[in-house]
């Protein structure tokens, strides 16, 4: 008996011992329920397998955008020891700043990584001035869904590709009041930038960046971005699309088209059921002059995860990455909740991921991700694309000038800022 006492409490001491070196870090993760719902459950794995490493799991905080509630809690000294929810130009900004830990530091370990997770290729994009400071995690595709059972009523086997044959259908199903044939623009959130002037100018230029950030000038004040102009301009002139469309607008069959991101697949799934059948898939449009046999580009919203200069243990931050990324179940795990295709180079050659590849939204989004761009790596994102959205979109949608002289403007209030 006085063995088993003695036993007993020396267990106890090791665990009290145990605990009271454990090192405790924070992780945030973005306010996505399905992104939540992964890290959870490969957190609590984690936590079981190393009491040494002991990891909590947040939201990033409620906030104007995660970019903001990041940079109020460096501000703060409140940041966590490591984030995800990281996209290339918010990465260089922290970077520009002394916020991120380069994970080139972990020498060949972080190489290994990076081969065993085949995205060699994919994480060459995310260099910021010669240092690698993400990790990235997805890359998705933004791609245009269609109402294919009304255009099937209108006449048509298949989407639309150029901006005439939007006119076109338009006609057939815009009455101005309460049908419009797509939503143009995406909203007057800096972000929304990326969703649509951003993708219609990779999709009109052949992945052409749309700012040089070697030159830090825009390129978007070219014949191309006239193109575009123009198209916002005569659908809202025209009436083809409106500034509120109201609430659920393409499942309601009130609009013909969205564009969206891969994460909104579950929750179609789940809230409407029977309209996800009916779904049509395209490339975002194109001028009419754009040559038939040219794949088409798209925006990548391509995000990944950082660990900060602040961490308390970078080491073992970085342990806790090489463990998830390093299995290539916890991406197939992530593909099963989230639905976003994994930012890996063998999605489509690697046995482990050909059971997605009988799900129509997967198989459409991994089809695009070989022309999909991400954002410039540029410092000055979030002012550049609220620039964008004041003296481009806003002048557009409203119809304040020509499309010519709205697009110079902007052209020279950007500039401002890259200079």
């Amino acid at each position: 008996m006085k063995r088993l006492v003695v036993s007993i409490v020396f267990l106890s001491l090791l665990l009290v011992s145990v605990s009271a070196v454990a090192v405790k870090l924070t992780f945030w993760t973005a306010p996505n329920a399905f992104q939540e719902e992964f890290w959870k459950t490969i957190v609590a794995q984690w936590n079981k397998l190393r009491p040494d490493v002991q990891i909590e799991v947040q939201t990033i905080p409620a906030a104007g955008s995660s970019e903001e509630a990041i940079l109020s809690a460096i501000a703060a000294g409140n940041a966590p020891d490591f984030c995800e929810n990281i996209f290339s130009g918010f990465a260089a900004q922290l970077a520009d700043i002394g916020a991120l830990y380069a994970l080139d530091n972990f020498g060949s370990d972080f190489q290994k990584l990076i081969e065993t997770r085949k995205m060699k290729s994919i994480i060459d994009s995310w260099k910021i001035k010669g240092k690698y400071y993400v990790f990235p995690i997805y890359s998705n595709p933004m791609i245009f869904w269609w109402r294919g059972d009304i255009l099937k009523k209108l006449g048509y086997n298949e989407p639309p590709r150029t901006y005439s044959q939007i006119y076109e259908i338009s006609k057939k199903f815009a009455d101005g009041k309460k049908n419009f044939t797509m939503q143009v623009i995406s909203g007057r959130n800096w972000w929304d930038r990326w969703f649509d002037f951003i993708t219609y100018y990779y999709s009109a230029t052949g992945g052409k960046s749309y700012i040089d950030v070697a030159k830090r000038k825009v390129n978007f004040g070219d014949e191309y971005g006239l193109q575009i102009s123009e198209f916002i301009y005569n659908m809202f002139k025209n009436k083809y699309t409106a500034v509120e469309l109201g609430t659920n607008p393409f499942y309601n069959g009130t609009i013909l088209a969205k564009i969206t991101g891969p994460w909104e697949v579950n929750w179609a799934k789940e809230t409407f059921p029977k309209v996800v059948p009916e779904i049509w898939f395209s490339a975002p449009p194109v001028p009419d002059n754009y040559p038939k046999d040219k794949p088409i580009y798209t925006f990548a919203d391509s995000k990944g995860l950082v660990i900060f200069s602040t961490c308390k243990d970078k080491k073992a931050a970085f342990e806790f990455i090489s463990w998830v990324f390093s299995n290539v179940q916890n991406d197939v795990l992530w593909i099963e909740k989230t639905q976003m295709p994994p930012a890996r180079e063998d999605l489509t050659t690697n046995p482990a991921f050909s059971k997605f590849m009988n799900d129509k939204f997967f198989k459409a989004y991994s089809s695009f991700v070989p022309y999909a761009i991400p954002p410039a790596l540029i410092d000055k994102t979030i002012d550049i694309q609220q620039a964008m959205t004041t003296h481009l979109i806003e002048p557009l949608m409203y119809m304040k000038g020509t499309p010519s002289d709205i697009l110079n403007k902007a052209v020279k209030e950007v500039n401002k800022l890259l200079f």
